[in-house]
Parts: C-alpha cells; structure tokens; sequence
C-alpha cells in the first residue's frame, strides 16, 4: 500500500466516524517557541489547551512535521527523519479514552479490503502508564488483549505534557510485533526495534503545575474538558505495510536512495558506512524539497539554517559516496514525484524550489572546492616539515572561512595519513561561540563577517551615507568585501559575500519591515542584493550574490533598488501602521501592538488580546482601516526629540534606544503617529486595500493579524469573488441569499440524517421483533442467530435490540455476524448469571481473536465463506458451556 493511500485511508476512516478533515499547516510555524511545525498537535494546540474554543468537536488530520534535534541519528537507525508526517485524531472535549482505544484498534486490525490497515492483532502490544488502571481495562475489554502484552512504563515513557503548566495526562502506545529477524523478543521495554510504535494516543485529563523535566510537577486535578490527542506515524506505517526494513526504504524515499546510488555508482547493502549516506540524502533531500515548498529559505539564522544545514548534508554525503557533480538537479525531481501525490504544491512550485536549492548547492560546492585547495596545501607543508599533525588552528580556518565541516577535514586528513588537533579546533570553537553569543545582536542573518572586521571598515571609513528615504539609486563605491573570516579582496561569480558601500539606497531590515531587494552592477560586475543589514549603528551592510564577472574592492558601482519591491514594501509599511490604528480605535489603546512584520503584498500584526476576535469585530477592523484609504488620508514625516514625540502621542512600540532626533510618521495627524524608521507611501490611498487574511493565536494572550495589501489584497478579494460566484451558480441563488440558501442545505441535511436514523431504528426493531419471536431453543437457552449486510455497528445494533425482546425469564443469546466476516454476540442478563460469558464466547469461537465485556463481545477476521459455519457452531457450544 503506498503511502498517499495510507493517508487517504486514514482520514477517510476518521471522516466516516464525524471527524473534519483539518489541511495541514505550513511547516514554518508561527508559534514563537518553535522554528517548524514538530508535533501533529502543534496546529490545534490553541484548542487543546482552552485558549480558544474549538471550531469542532473532533477533528482529523496528517500534518507535516520537521524536527531536527535528532538530525545526526538520520540514517543510523530506522526510526529517525527529520520530516514526517503525524496522522492524528482529535478530541476537544468530545470523546474520550474508550472510543480513542476502539477507535484506533479498528483502524489497526480491520482486513485492507473493509478500509483498515490489516494489522495481526496476535503482534500488536500496548503500553499505558503504570497507574492507568482504566486504560488497561480498555484494552483487555475492547481489544481482548492478554495481560502479558499491555505493559506498564513510568512518567518518561507513558505521560504527556507539554513541559510548562497546562494541560497533560497519560498515553497509550501501540507497538507491532516485526517477528524474530528484527531483534529479541519481549516486547517494547526489550527492543523497540523489533516492537515498532506506530501510534501514540494521548489522554489529557490533568492540568499540570510549575516543575522541570517530564516528571516530578504537581498535578492540580482534573481538566473541566478532557481532551484526545494522538499521533500515527505514517513512515512507520508505510515502513510495516511496505514489508520494509526501516523507513528510508518506503515509496516516498526509497527512489531517492535508488537514484543516489546509481549517479555514486555504489549498490545500497553492499556498505553499512554507505548505506547512512544513502539514507542521509534520501531523508534531507525530501526534507529539503518540504520546506522550500514552504516557503523556507537557505540563511544563516532560525529556519534558514537549519534548512541550508539539511541541504549540505545531503550534498556532503553524495562527496563521501563519490559523485562529485552537482547532485540536487538528479535528485529533487525524483523526490517530487514522490511527494506530489500527498502534496500537489511540490509540482506546481517545483522551477522556484529547484533554483533555490542549486544556489545553495553551487554555493556550497565553491566552498569544497576552495578548502580543499587550502587543506592540500597546509596538508603538504605539515608533510614537508615532517609532522604528522595538523594545527588545530589550520582546521579552524577551514570550517570558519570555507565552510569546512570537521568531520570533512578529520576524512581528508586521514586520506593523506595525517592527523588533525582536535582538542585546538575544539578550544577555537568554543571562543568563537562565546564572541558569537556577544555579538549575537550585531550578526543579524547574511552577516557573513563578524563585527571586529565591521568596526574596522566603519573606523577607517565612517558612517554609511544612506538614502533609503529619498531615492532608489546611487552611485558608490566598494569599501569592504567580507567573507565568513574577514576581508576579501574580490569576489567571483556564483560567490556570496557581505558588500559595504560608501553610499547606498538600500533599506536594511528593521522596525518589522524586510529589506530592500536589488542590483549592484559595476563595469565588470553584476550583484543580485540578497539581504541588506545595519549591524553597527551607522553602518548598513549587503548580502550579495555574484550573478556575472569579477566585482573587487574600490570599484565604482550603481546600487539600484528594485522599484516595484519598494513600492510593495512602501504599501506594506503604511498599511501596518493604518491597521494599527484601526485596530485601536476598534478594539481600544490596549491593543498595541507587540510586533510586527511586513514585506511587499503582506504584512502581519501581533497584539495582546485574549480570545479569538469575532468575524463582526475583524470585519469592522478591516472597514476601519479602508475607510482611512478611501479618505485618502496625508502621510507627513516629522522630525523631533524623543520627549516632543511622546508629549504628542507618538507610540513607541519597541525597545530600542534612540538618538536625540526621532523620526515620527503620521497618517491622518494624530490618528495615527507612530516612531518609525520605515519607507512609507506619501498618501493613504496609495495602500490600494488591506484585505485581512488571518487572524490567529501567538501564546498565551496574544493574537496576530494577518493581511494582504495593494495589488496583492486586490488578488486575494478577487479570488474570495470568483469562490463565491462559483457557489452561487452551483446553488443557482443570488449571493446575498448564499448564506440563508447553505443554512437551509445543511439543516435539510440533518433533518435527513435524523429520518434515516429512525427509519433505521424502526426497520431495526421490526426485525429484532420477528427474530426473537423466532428463537431457536439449546436447551435452557432461546438463542437467534443471523447475517446483516450492514456496519458493525448495525450488526451490534440489531443484537442487543433481539436480546432485549427475548423472553427475560430465560436465559437469551442473540449473535448477529455482517457478511465481510464480523460477529456480535450478546448475552441477556439471567444468560449471563448462569456464568455465560460474551467475551470468553467469541474468543473460543474465533480462536483467541476478539473480546468484550460479559454481556456483549464482537471480533472479526472471519472469511466471508465461513460465516455459516460461525454460527452453525455458536448452538453446540453454548449447550456445552451451559451444562
């Protein structure tokens, strides 16, 4: 079974039971503690801890998910990745641990061809906490299983919370039995290789308080609304359907492996050292190709590196298995097809993905190619001299100037019989870090040199003559080219290097504004403004690349700013600043905002609040904010001191230390003034719109706005046009009636669930009626049996409606089996004081399969052909366990 029909299967599964299917969020998350999107529960954390209400009762979803703390075990094991996908369902006060542990065992051990996964219920073990005597119950009473395979653990096995104060409770994991090939047996606590966990379910029923760690905190008491939580891991998953090893061998990774080791020339088995390289770039490329998809892009800072990490790795490991040509181009589009099945936008945004990965890749591979020329040559004099052991300094060069990884210097070393100094690389390594942390503040991302050779530039040369407010173009001259270890006296093409002019156009990214995309072009050189900084007061630095030729120090340049990327970016900033104001004046001064950021065609607004904003109140919000456009309201900059600009209102939103001037900017005088240092438009009608998107939670007490602006917001209220003009010509109504129209769809749709359920429920008992009528007698006992081409539910349904119409002076049993091979079988209560008991009844039936409580009992498994039989047996055997 491939993976997409895994993911279909599950949440087809979980849709049939009331369950919505939630779309996967983005992998960049904007919760502020984390950099991706780590854990299936992450998008509904807001309504599993109560800081908003649910818009469902329950709810399914496979989200995507990165985490990367376990980054360098890829490939070592077989249960590590760094992307993954969680099938999870959910229950916001709902449902509660009976129906998550039926829920999960039916989709588990339900045959493939009835919608599950065909899981032996003979393999499959279960752990719960060790003081969760109800979970143990559940699992002996719905799954039947034996004592010896549900197995108690402590706090860091079996109870969840999400380490603050807040929600948590204990969990139950599932583990598949992968037989004598895999390991030794007894069970998880003996090897979880072998014992596989492919589904974690947990029961959040406790509000934690203060304590460190996964155990020792006090628990406060019960939750008011207990919650379900669970994860399925659907590489795990594929990995036990697939009939594979590990999971870097199922369909969506596994071409990728294939395709590595046909460019390397190397056959995957033949290695162990090479079959972890194989998985390394089957794991990282798919990761790569997930989170370029989402928007992601190779940095030095957060989400960026640990993406560019990701992608030289994977390059890295195709150098170790010796393909030295450039490896993305074969191997992205291998992983594409994979994924695009689950995730069509990996095809339809396939030409931008791929560029960004080559960038990188060319960058990355110019950086090999540089330090291996400088480590031949130290390699070489350490050599002449007659050593045998490289400085640990020299190391150092290698990976803070070229990029060198030290376990790529320690493997070229020891090709040329040499050693490396590793306690001086380490001692080197920890200085840098802790000059890194000082300047933690000054080496903001595509930085590339650090701040000593900063200072030295703006000593020798002074303060960056800067004109972002007042043109897009100025002729400058080259002061400083930096690489990651200080100056450089050119740079060539495909190099990316940190440019310092003597005069630029370029706004550096601050105050929530991105910064300026562009060109610099001189007569031998053109440069494609990748990021633009201010890391010391005073001096303003760009992140290039090298599009064509040679660029050096002290050559004459033109640096020009995008003009439709500043326009955007002039729309984006005063477009915040009026939805500030709006959102003021709508919600009152305590809605200041607390953050913010905004690039051209979008911006986005945090602000303190509790509670989801209602659709009334954000829609008056965006009212406010158009109002203001269409009043076409003047934007003025004034310049003042720090106390006039608070004697006058001005809002200081940041903590930031100012000068003696300060800039104010105003729209509409005192509707909204604000200290700022960003590019703004000169009239508010210039905005064009601002079109709410979004509006979500960022923790605890805090919301955010999200919003698209200009030609961008026009976009996004032309696409909300044509989606309900589809609607309207589908129902054939007018769009003010749309919403009168779909109330009345949906509750003629309840309506006919409500009939077709009693209907159901009569033809139910009309049946149950003539049935217990018609009892067979075995001895003492009156007993039905019969078929139903219906549910499990309807077979269970229409059992217990037969009992309960047996005679009550008597002992009753009524079995009742659907005709893809599950049986139900119930006892009537003076059945069941004679010492018949329903569980023990089926399991002897069916062979150990199934189980129950005394009075009801079902298990499955049954070949259709056989269910005659079934029955036919049910007589004799009752007969005999009565006398």
């Amino acid at each position: 079974m491939r993976t997409a029909d895994i993911r279909r299967r599950f949440l087809d599964f979980f849709a049939a039971r009331g369950h919505p299917v939630v779309p996967s969020a983005p992998l960049p998350t904007p919760d502020p503690t984390l950099l991706f999107v780590n854990a299936g529960m992450v998008p509904f954390k807001p309504y599993l801890t109560g800081e908003q209400p649910a818009p469902w009762p329950r709810a399914t979803s496979v989200q995507k998910c990165v985490r990367t703390l376990d980054i360098d075990e890829v490939g070592r094991t077989t249960r590590h990745g760094s992307f993954f996908q969680m099938c999870g369902n959910f229950s916001f006060g709902d449902y509660f641990k009976e129906e998550a542990v039926a829920l999960a065992w039916e989709l588990s051990t339900t045959p493939q061809d009835r919608g599950g996964f065909g899981l032996d219920p003979d393999r499959i073990w279960v752990t719960v906490h060790h003081t969760d005597a109800e979970a143990r119950d559940l699992w002996r009473r719905i799954a039947g299983l034996p004592d010896e395979r549900i197995v108690g653990r402590g706090d860091e096995d079996n109870f969840w919370s999400m380490g603050v104060p807040g929600p948590c409770g204990p969990s139950s994991e599932l583990y598949y039995d992968r037989g004598p090939a895999f390991g030794r047996e007894g069970g998880p606590e003996a090897d979880e290789d072998r014992y596989m966990e492919f589904w974690n379910l947990v029961f959040m029923q406790y509000e934690r308080g203060e304590g460190p760690g996964k155990s020792g905190y006090p628990i406060l008491g019960e939750l008011p609304r207990r919650n379900i939580d669970t994860g399925l891991g659907l590489e795990r998953m594929a990995t036990l359907l697939q009939g594979r090893d590990n999971l870097y061998e199922t369909d969506e990774t596994r071409p990728v492996l294939d395709r590595a080791a046909e460019l390397a020339g190397v056959r995957y088995g033949a290695s162990p050292e090479d079959d972890v390289r194989l998985r390394v770039v089957a794991d990282h490329v798919r990761t790569a190709l997930m989170l370029l998809a989402d928007g992601t892009t190779p940095g030095n800072e957060g989400r960026g590196y640990v993406l560019r990490r990701i992608l030289r790795r994977s390059v890295r490991a195709m150098r170790q298995l010796g393909f030295a040509d450039p490896a993305l181009p074969e191997l992205l589009p291998v992983a594409r097809d994979c994924m695009a099945p689950g995730y069509p936008e990996v095809a339809e945004g396939f030409a931008r993905i791929a560029d960004r990965a080559q960038g990188e890749e060319d960058a990355f591979r110019t950086t090999l190619k540089q330090g291996t020329t400088v480590l031949d040559t130290a390699v070489a004099k350490v050599k002449a001299e007659g050593g045998r052991l490289l400085p640990g300094q020299q190391a150092f060069l290698l990976h803070d100037t070229y990029g060198f990884p030290i376990d790529l210097t320690l493997e070229m070393a020891a090709e040329q019989g040499v050693e490396v100094d590793r306690e001086g690389f380490t001692a080197l390594m920890t200085e840098q870090r802790e000059r890194a942390r000082a300047d933690a503040r000054a080496r903001k991302s595509g930085a590339a040199a650090d701040t000593s050779a900063l200072r030295t530039v703006l000593d020798a040369h002074g303060p960056t003559d800067w004109r972002a407010w007042h043109t897009l173009t100025t002729e400058s001259r080259v002061l400083a080219l930096l690489g990651t270890a200080g100056p450089v006296p050119a740079a060539r093409e495909g190099d990316i290097v940190t440019l310092v002019l003597d005069r630029s156009p370029f706004y550096a990214e601050s105050g929530g504004q991105d910064s300026d995309a562009g060109t610099v072009s001189g007569a031998s050189a053109e440069a494609e403004v990748l990021d633009v900084q201010r890391p010391l007061t005073g001096l303003i630095t760009h992140q290039v690349r090298i599009t064509a030729g040679e660029l050096a120090v002290d050559d004459a340049v033109v640096a020009a700013v995008d003009p439709e990327w500043r326009l955007g970016a002039r729309q984006a900033h005063s477009g915040t600043h009026v939805l500030h104001a709006a959102l003021r004046e709508v919600l009152g001064p305590t809605a200041l905002q607390s953050g913010s950021y905004n690039r051209p065609g979008y911006l986005r607004l945090d602000f303190p609040w509790r509670g989801a904003l209602a659709p009334a109140v954000r829609g008056e919000i965006e009212e406010c904010a158009n109002r203001a456009l269409r009043r076409d309201l003047p934007v003025d900059v004034r310049w003042m001191t720090l106390p006039q600009a608070k004697e006058l209102g001005a809002l200081t939103l940041f903590d930031e230390t100012y000068g003696e001037q300060v800039r104010v900017v105003e729209i509409g005088g005192a509707w909204s003034r604000e200290l700022c240092g960003g590019t703004h438009v000169e009239h508010a009608s210039q905005i064009g719109t601002v079109a709410l998107t979004a509006e979500s939670s960022v923790g605890a007490g805090m919301r955010r706005l999200e919003a698209a602006v200009g030609l961008e917001g026009f976009g996004y209220l032309a696409r909300e046009r044509d989606l309900v003009t589809r609607i309207a010509e589908q129902l054939n109504a007018p769009r003010a009636e749309l919403p009168d129209r779909i109330a009345g769809l949906l509750d003629r749709l309840k309506a006919a669930d409500r009939e077709n359920a009693r209907l159901k429920a009569r033809a139910t008992a009309a049946r149950a009626a003539e049935l217990a009528a018609a009892a067979t007698g075995t001895g003492r006992i009156a007993l039905v049996t019969t078929t139903v081409d219906g549910t499990p539910d309807e077979a269970r349904a229409l059992a217990r409606a037969v009992r309960d119409r047996l005679p009550a002076d008597r002992p009753g049993a009524a079995a009742v089996a659907t005709a893809d091979g599950v049986l139900v079988l119930t006892l009537n209560e003076r059945a069941r004081e004679t010492g018949l008991n329903a569980s023990a009844l089926v399991k002897r039936l069916l062979g150990g399969r199934g189980g129950g409580t005394p009075d009801t009992a079902q298990g499955g498994g049954i070949p259709p052909a056989r269910v005659p039989a079934v029955l036919a047996d049910l007589p004799g055997l009752l007969h005999a366990e009565d006398a």
